[in-house]
């Protein structure tokens, strides 16, 4: 049937207002509704910081009508608190809603995803991933993302490609409108895609992620990183004999793939700076990115990065390399300014062309899985103690998750409710402990016939005290460490699940429903003597 499109916006009621330099201003559709964004964000850091504020401004102004941009010329002066207020209010009330109220809106969802929920895929019922369209609102990034705030336009009918089979039957658009274009593609496994206008990317509507298609996609990316094991020593040792190479190109492709290999960088790909993010990667590392010390922290030849990557996240790391490396990386600065590519000689497409020569299939996404996957096998397996109970597990799980999430740069910021949330669990460690002082003192007074009950009780506070303790340790270690994106897409999914069935410890504990669902084959097929 075609993506679900956001509803059309609904203007405000009469008795909310926008202000502006203290008198009340009755905006337009468009720019009413781009105002409630905003306002929606005033309790956020976002909108303290000037780079948000800038590209909102500029693009609020693009939806003003001509008199509306000549009174409002100073975004100091707006007052949207009212607006703030009202969509607040709307919020609560929708937390507030009856179990009947519920309920009517769950059958509603439900009769749509009988509808647009569905596609047939060679004769097979395959649920649909995302077939809500993103609403429109203002584009937050991570990072320093220089567009953050910028607008992100309604997504319409016009803006979709739709891609189906010759023979089925072509959804219809919404009444009134078209579709940019209609494909018949059976080489993408998208159903329909359309461009958002903020990065100029690419989005797609795709197959659920336990579709067979996925599953399938999931298990040969897994197994070609696999493969990668068996080959790993003989590909490292051709780029360690080409680090003396007389040609430059390869000098360089040489030490880039070392990095790969050892720190799990991205690849790194060529975009117009003046319009994306500043984010780089392996390949497109520029001198600026990277100082030498012959001798740091009592560590000989070591390599500074400092620079932004996906997402604007920044990498910063200190790592000695070997002296081969750290000779190289001289000669490849030598002559050259900061803001000049370290790897002139290089791209991506020529070292993805060099890495299929070494291993069919290989990418250097490829070296991302397997190192992700075998850092996390190598570390279950050195700090998993099988006397430990399934807490402690849960705990060193995590432990060997975060060394993942470090290799592969996975931040984020410290939750705002972090400091709130310890201090709570702290009272609850308080309070447990004073529970479980007090069911020993009534265990020691307990008559014979009392004792083993007692007992039972001091043994349950126990157990309740140490786990949480555990979970104290693990919510500060985890404060800045995101581990669901590795566990979603780069850790084979059996490693976990050996481990959960080789330990005892309930796959529930370690993967949430939507990972169960992603990796259903690995489940099926795991067992516990399973190694990457």
């Amino acid at each position: 049937m075609g993506p679900v499109f956001s509803a059309p916006y609904e203007p405000l009621p009469s008795h909310v207002n926008f202000f502006y330099d203290g008198k009340v201003v009755k905006l337009g559709a468009a720019a009413e509704e781009v105002a409630g964004f905003y306002a929606r964000m005033l309790d956020h850091e976002y909108t303290t910081k000037e780079m948000f504020n800038n590209n909102f401004w500029k693009d609020w102004r693009k939806t003003m009508t001509a008199a509306e941009r000549e009174l409002i010329t100073d975004l100091k002066k707006c007052d949207f608190r009212q607006i703030d207020e009202h969509y607040k209010l709307l919020s609560e009330q929708r937390k507030a809603m009856t179990k009947e109220d519920k309920l009517k809106l769950r059958e509603k969802n439900e009769a749509d995803m009988k509808v647009y929920g569905f596609a047939i895929i060679d004769g097979h019922k395959q649920k649909i991933g995302n077939f809500r369209l993103e609403p429109p609102g203002l584009f937050r990034g991570r990072g320093g993302h220089p567009k953050m705030g910028k607008l992100k336009r309604r997504v319409m009918p016009e803006d979709v490609i739709i891609n189906c089979s010759k023979c089925s039957e072509i959804p219809k658009p919404p009444p009134g409108h078209k579709w940019k274009e209609v494909r018949h593609d059976p080489k993408v496994t998208w159903l329909c895609c359309w461009t958002e206008n903020v990065g100029g990317q690419n989005k797609y509507m795709m197959l659920n992620a336990n579709s067979k298609i996925k599953g399938e996609k999931d298990y040969s990316k897994f197994e070609t990183a696999r493969r990668l094991k068996t080959r790993i020593d003989n590909i490292r040792e051709v780029y360690r004999g080409d680090w003396k190479s007389k040609e430059m190109r390869l000098r360089q492709r040489a030490v880039a793939l070392y990095f790969i290999d050892k720190l799990a960088l991205r690849a790194g790909n060529e975009k117009d700076t003046e319009e994306a993010a500043d984010t780089v990667g392996c390949c497109s590392l520029r001198c600026e990115h990277i100082n030498l010390h012959e001798e740091l922290d009592g560590q000989n030849y070591v390599v500074e990065f400092d620079f932004l990557g996906k997402d604007s996240i920044r990498y910063y790391n200190k790592v000695p390399v070997e002296k081969t490396v750290f000779k190289n990386l001289k000669l490849f600065k030598e002559g050259k300014e900061p803001d000049d590519d370290l790897f002139d000689r290089l791209d991506t497409s020529t070292l993805n062309q060099h890495l299929q020569s070494l291993m069919p299939n290989l990418t250097v996404k490829v070296f991302r899985t397997y190192n992700a996957s075998i850092t996390l096998q190598d570390q279950l397996d050195k700090l998993t103690n099988p006397k430990d109970n399934v807490h402690q597990k849960i705990l060193s799980y995590n432990r060997a998750n975060r060394q993942v999430a470090i290799l592969c740069n996975h931040q984020r910021a410290v939750p705002k409710t972090h400091d709130a949330s310890m201090a709570n669990l702290e009272k609850k460690i308080k309070d447990k402990k004073k529970e479980l002082k007090d069911a020993k003192a009534e265990y020691e007074k307990a008559k014979s016939g009392d004792k083993e009950k007692a007992k039972k009780k001091m043994d349950r506070l126990k157990d309740q005290y140490k786990k949480l303790k555990i979970n104290r340790t693990d919510k500060d270690e985890n404060k800045q460490i995101a581990l669901g994106t590795s566990k979603l897409n780069y850790l084979d999914p059996r490693i976990t699940v050996a481990w959960c069935k080789k330990n005892d410890v309930p796959i529930e504990k370690i993967f949430s429903k939507t990972h169960r669902d992603k990796f259903r084959w690995a489940l099926d097929m795991a067992d516990e003597e399973f190694v990457f």
